[in-house]
């Protein structure tokens, strides 16, 4: 339960009609299985503790007086459960009978809550036996305890407080207005529905999509129980039907007539964090009554998949479309930016590298989406110290490929006459010999711009900017960055994208060939054997490390100690990411992302592509004079990491 993670599941029991001594032993088994297994929250059917389907016999006190005594056994068996879990039973309060989902936890009922939505059509009937429940919460004795009794009950964890239960019963789902929507603007996080939902043809896929959008909407868990095997089949088949869904997408499943468990891990934490970033979810807790409860609060062990590359979809004709789409809003957003301007000519410096490649294969579909030559795009290769034949080469390969203007502007006299105007040794290659040469680039981008009446464009990208790896007033600068919104680990699925879709096999193997090339800014002299000696990723870490945190850190708000245990989920089995080196490259990130938000703050328009960005106008908003103490300090209570 630490971190915000719950062990939830949602289960299907056998049961015969109205033989509540057998399905309480269902019951009883499954709640010590989840027990067992370190479950906090365990969802069952509607009515389970007599059956879903037994008409008439409702209206039976000896079936009704059955369950009750059901109930009271269910309690005094399980008090040293550490589990909430939740039975479905009618209950006969004020001479009415309701369908109810009893909360139990250490032999404690919590709360019971009735169904607001009686379905009575097509094969149901069940406003013939029940009676609609009331949002006004009332105080009933049952079982020897008194028990909140009304639908606008929520339960919260002590322990984990981010844990706030809400229930509601099968057609309360698929009502216009569901109780859960109410329940989740009171407060509730995870939405548990008890529910007897029969099977017919195509009802699946359309539960299911419930299930995910409602887990959307409410921005909340959602966990999904139906009756199964052992329901009557008189009219009807049930087929045990069992979901799980987070915000929106789907975490566990059992199919219909499969059998077993549904179960996995809900995050309560990153619950709050969506709602807190989100203005329009409105909390209004009028009229609910809250129950607290106590769970051991311990380390839930984590079986849900974690993405390492969580901005990257991994369905291969999703993540093609994906692509299509961003290429199509970067050229489009600078397409308008051209046409707004006036601008003659799209000036972009092509080193042979990833993003000055993304940014040239942007312009050309800008220039395309515009009607106007391809030639209006004047790539200019700026060569220097650092520069090596392979990246030079493929720079012009790819610019005589897509047909634009290609032009060469050699710095190296420019940056030796600088170096000679503020005194700098040559021999020293330091941080003054590196930005140097950035800063020349720059200018020689802008005058050229200037010259032939056009705008630069930016080729940085999203991670860069996260690490402020830019050399301010230099690369950092341009009129507009097609590849802010993009993080690197996307940069070469896009332009793995275009290689596939190359219109000559020179273009695509020139393509392949600079995704094949060790990302460098190339600022300090090349190998004896011409090899790029400057390599990105050994200086700042691994790419994928720092996309992976970076999408943790701005998406959901979560700490460090959060981030590095999600990190060991997700790259566990890897042998280049031992925990040392994941801490490493976290502590990293933290340092520079804090450190260099002063080349954020004046950062150039760029087009928004996904969820994560750090436009200083749009999504990230924060003063460069922030101070990383509170997030370091974090990262040195992580054992064993910490000495790494």
């Amino acid at each position: 339960m630490k971190d915000g993670f719950i062990k939830a599941a949602a289960g299907t029991i056998d049961v015969v009609v109205a033989d509540v001594q057998y399905n309480t032993e269902q019951i009883l088994a499954r709640m010590r299985e989840a027990d067992a297994a370190g479950v906090n929250l365990l969802t069952l059917p509607e009515l389970c503790l007599t059956g879903y389907t037994c008409g008439d016999l409702f209206l039976q006190r000896t079936l009704q007086t059955g369950a009750l005594d059901a109930l009271n056994a269910l309690l005094t068996e399980t008090q040293e459960l550490d589990v909430v879990a939740l039975v479905g039973l009618p209950l006969l309060v004020h001479g009415k009978l309701y369908n109810c989902a009893a909360v139990l936890c250490h032999g404690r009922i919590l709360g019971l809550v009735p169904k607001t939505y009686l379905p009575n059509y097509g094969e149901f009937y069940e406003k013939r036996q029940f009676t609609p429940g009331s949002t006004e919460v009332e105080r009933v004795e049952v079982c020897g305890q008194q028990v909140p009794f009304g639908t606008s009950l929520l339960f919260r964890c002590r322990q984990m407080p981010s844990f706030v239960l809400g229930v509601e019963i099968c057609e309360d789902l698929w009502s216009a207005l569901p109780p859960s929507t109410f329940h989740a603007l009171a407060g509730a996080t995870v939405i548990a529905n008890l529910s007897a939902s029969d099977e017919t043809v195509g009802k699946a896929e359309y539960r299911r999509a419930l299930v995910e959008n409602q887990s959307a909407r409410l921005l909340c868990g959602y966990l999904y129980a139906s009756a199964g095997h052992g329901e009557s089949t008189q009219d009807m088949v049930f087929a045990g039907h069992d979901l799980i869904a987070e915000n929106g997408t789907l975490l566990a499943e059992v199919k219909p007539f499969a059998g077993g468990l549904a179960e996995t891990e809900l995050d309560c934490q990153r619950m709050e964090s969506e709602r807190a970033r989100n203005t329009s979810f409105e909390p209004s807790t009028e009229g609910y009554q809250t129950v607290k409860f106590d769970l051991a609060l311990t380390d839930t062990v984590l079986t849900r998949w974690v993405d390492p590359t969580p901005f990257i979809p991994h369905n291969e004709q999703l993540r093609a479309e994906r692509c299509e789409l961003i290429l199509k809003m970067q050229a489009d957003g600078l397409a308008k930016r051209l046409e707004h301007a006036r601008a003659k000519t799209a000036v972009i410096g092509i080193s042979g590298g990833l993003d000055s490649c993304l940014a040239l294969l942007v312009a050309v579909r800008a220039m395309k989406q515009l009607g106007r030559p391809t030639t209006d795009v004047l790539a200019v290769t700026m060569p220097c110290f650092g520069t090596t034949k392979r990246t030079r080469s493929n720079a012009e390969i790819l610019c005589d490929e897509l047909h634009v203007s290609f032009t060469e502007i050699d710095i190296a006299a420019t940056v030796h006459s600088h170096f000679r105007d503020i005194g700098q040794d040559e021999s020293v290659l330091d941080v003054t010999y590196e930005n140097g040469q950035a800063r020349v680039r720059t200018l020689e981008l802008m005058d050229t711009a200037n010259r032939t009446g056009g705008l630069v464009v930016g080729t940085g990208d999203l991670s860069e900017l996260a690490l402020g790896w830019a050399t301010y007033n230099g690369d950092h600068m341009s009129m507009y960055g097609v590849n802010a919104g993009v993080p690197k680990t996307l940069v070469r699925h896009l332009v793995r994208y275009e290689a596939d879709i190359a219109a000559t096999p020179a273009l695509k193997e020139v393509l392949l060939d600079i995704l094949d090339t060790p990302v460098s800014p190339e600022l300090l002299p090349a190998k004896d054997n011409g090899e790029i000696a400057q390599r990105t990723e050994d200086l700042v870490g691994p790419y994928e490390l720092h996309d992976f945190y970076l999408y943790y850190v701005l998406r959901f708000g979560f700490g460090p100690a959060k981030i590095f245990r999600l990190a060991r989920v997700a790259f566990a089995g890897r042998e280049e990411y031992p925990d040392a080196v994941l801490y490493k490259w976290l502590r990293n990130f933290y340092w520079r992302f804090f450190a260099q938000q002063f080349k954020r703050s004046c950062l150039p328009d760029g087009p928004k592509i996904g969820s994560v960005t750090l436009s200083p106008r749009g999504d990230w908003r924060m003063p460069s004079d922030a101070c990383a103490a509170l997030w370091l300090a974090e990262l040195e209570q992580l054992f064993p990491q910490k000495d790494a």
